[in-house]
């Protein structure tokens, strides 16, 4: 199965045999509002948690200068860069509130925790 991240305008689409993902970090790295904004924006963005995607664009002016700091701030904190693939579950999952995938093992526990 091919992963695909579509803009939001195109979520619509119906593509057989891709698996469609949604970034809900965007960086904004595309507005160009300068290095230190962006990395303010991606490392306290308000949907920043496990899981999250985060969006950069391959043409953006300050993202190859910041990066490498985005990176650090987000390990600061305690987050594991991973591949695409280990935050997308094919089956067994539920979608939290956030839009993230969360697998179903997790959501029973969830679950017995919000009943007691």
């Amino acid at each position: 199965m091919e992963i695909l991240n579509l803009p939001q305008s195109l979520l619509n689409t119906a593509l057989t045999g891709f698996l469609y993902f949604i970034s809900k970090v965007d960086s904004l790295d595309w507005k160009e509002l300068g290095a230190d904004h962006e990395i303010n924006h991606v490392l306290n963005h308000k949907h920043l948690g496990n899981g999250s995607i985060i969006l950069f664009h391959n043409d953006a002016k300050y993202t190859p200068d910041v990066l490498e700091t985005i990176i650090k701030g987000l390990r600061d904190k305690g987050y594991e860069i991973v591949p695409i693939g280990q935050l997308i579950h094919k089956e067994n999952y539920y979608i939290d509130h956030e839009g993230r995938q969360i697998p179903s093992s997790e959501n029973t526990t969830e679950q017995t925790s919000a009943a007691q």
